[in-house]
């Protein structure tokens, strides 16, 4: 099958997040497998054609966003240790900026400008590579408009007739809204603005189109694809996802196998395996050193994640004086909002050698506080999978994690009975509240004294296997589906269950 891979970030290229481990990721996989499989993303100032080896594949083709004609020029590369090509839109008005979305916190305001110019880069250089795909994969609001154009466009453009399409939400919070009268800019025909496609409480809603207009749409964890269609959980979007519920598939993220070996991995001080744990004790010593943290019998707890409310973080500053009152010491790294970045700096300095806290991104100390670390704390308001507690998992560091999307899905919670079954792989808590954290944590402080169990905690998390195997297969019975169905446009039944008339989703 010939599979092309759209998305806004690839890592290791440019990424802020689990999307582009992701779009680094599954096209490996899929690769393995046998299949054909080419990626798209834009030429962020990030990406350095010198370092890449990228060169040029495309010098001009033309492209117009709303009234605006431009060119795109295409250069070629491949993901890092594969012959796997990857094409990057270059347009340096669009994308040479130092942020993939945003600018000390806040939103590019052309980002609905910039996104449908790389929906439009897709439509106009794809058919000049001379190679056509069966389906097109794309991944959140920011491609979710090809979806729309491939639908509307295959009665009429021969190249894209017969490919299907392919919708993955890696994150249902974010939807890419913007107002009415930008709505010329995806180029899209008027009637594609109405409650049966982009119309969205009078705003033009990118995702929504996508999740109407797309042949096939996955989501990342299985209890994530039933979460979504709730009230609770579903952003505004419930309705419609609930009206395409027979086609929406949850399959659960992998997690790179070459990235992510603590036996491999040259980030560490020290290399370890589940049959050979010496190797981490080092890396948790030479992570308390770089931290600046005292050398003492305390577990060591990680956080490494973007410092938002869905994050928990507000159940973390709510606990956090609680939480210094047990044996334990904070590593964290991250960036966020700044009413979390200043609660968290002024516990920092309260507490110096008990928390360090490192406000940026580090994919190197990432790695080291994976290894580092005893447990990995994710008490998520919601987590579509995530894939922090998969790596924890892998470096024999014991997630500590809220019962909710894939982190329900992946972690087994510690018991007498699950440990000596060999199934336990960390300590689960469910309600939303900083005493049900304080409770997990203090769980996880006592699990730790007794060493022999707290080992075979481990290495049980070890040997779980999240490699992208399966869940490769599973999006390839996706792609299948999709490039039979071809689904039609617009969207009809949407008009009778009016999806769009939801509760407002927060953005």
């Amino acid at each position: 099958m010939r599979i092309l891979f759209v998305a806004s970030e690839v890592a290791p290229f440019a990424k802020t997040g689990g999307l582009g481990d992701v779009a680094g990721a599954l096209p490996k996989a899929l690769k393995a497998l046998g299949h054909d499989v080419r990626v798209v993303m834009p030429r962020y100032r990030a990406v350095n054609p010198a370092r890449y080896a990228l060169k040029t594949r495309l010098k001009s083709v033309p492209v117009t966003v709303g009234s605006t004609e431009t060119d795109i020029a295409l250069l070629e590369g491949t993901l890092p240790g594969t012959a796997i090509p990857v094409y990057f839109v270059e347009q340096p008005d669009w994308f040479d900026r130092d942020g993939l979305y945003q600018q000390d916190g806040d939103d590019f305001p052309d980002n609905l400008e910039r996104f449908s110019g790389l929906t439009q880069a897709v439509l106009h250089s794809a058919p000049r590579l001379r190679w056509r795909p069966d389906v097109v994969h794309c991944h959140d609001w920011q491609t979710a408009l090809l979806c729309a154009h491939l639908a509307l466009t295959r009665r009429t453009d021969a190249y894209w007739s017969r490919v299907g399409s392919v919708l993955t939400i890696h994150n249902l919070a974010y939807q890419g809204v913007f107002p009415r009268a930008q709505f010329p800019l995806t180029n899209l025909p008027p009637a594609a603005f109405s409650v049966d496609g982009m119309e969205f409480y009078g705003k033009v809603n990118c995702l929504k189109g996508g999740l109407l207009y797309a042949d096939r749409l996955a989501t990342v964890s299985p209890t994530y694809a039933q979460e979504i269609q709730s009230k609770e959980f579903g952003a505004g979007l419930e309705g419609v996802l609930a009206l395409r519920r027979h086609e929406l598939a949850g399959i659960l993220n992998g997690i790179d196998l070459e990235e992510w070996n603590p036996a491999t991995d040259p980030l560490l001080p020290a290399r370890y395996t589940a049959d050979s744990l010496e190797g981490k004790a080092r890396c948790r010593s030479a992570l308390r050193q770089d931290q600046g943290l005292a050398e003492e019998p305390a577990l060591l707890i990680g956080l490494v994640q973007r410092l938002v409310e869905q994050k928990g973080l507000d159940l973390l500053v709510e606990a956090a004086e609680s939480l210094m009152a047990l044996p334990i010491q904070l590593v964290i790294l991250g960036t966020g909002e700044r009413t979390y970045q200043e609660r968290l700096t002024a516990l920092a300095r309260r507490y110096p050698k008990r928390i360090a806290l490192n406000l940026r991104f580090d994919n190197g100390l990432a790695h080291r506080i994976e290894a580092g670390a005893d447990a990995f704390l994710m008490p998520s308001r919601f987590e579509p999978c995530g894939l922090n507690q998969l790596y924890s998992m892998r470096y024999g560091t014991v997630p500590i994690v809220r019962k909710v999307g894939g982190l329900a899905d992946t972690v087994v919670h510690l018991s007498p009975s699950t440990l000596s079954q060999g199934t336990a792989t960390g300590i689960v808590f469910e309600p939303y509240t900083a005493e049900a954290l304080l409770e997990a944590v203090e769980r996880a402080v006592e699990a730790f004294r007794n060493r022999a169990a707290w080992e075979r905690l481990i290495r049980q998390g070890m040997r779980a296997d999240f490699s992208w195997a399966r869940s490769a297969e599973a999006y390839i019975q996706c792609y299948a589906e999709a490039s039979k169905v071809l689904r039609p446009a617009p969207v009809q039944r949407a008009a009778r269950g009016r999806p769009a008339r939801r509760p407002r989703a927060r953005h």
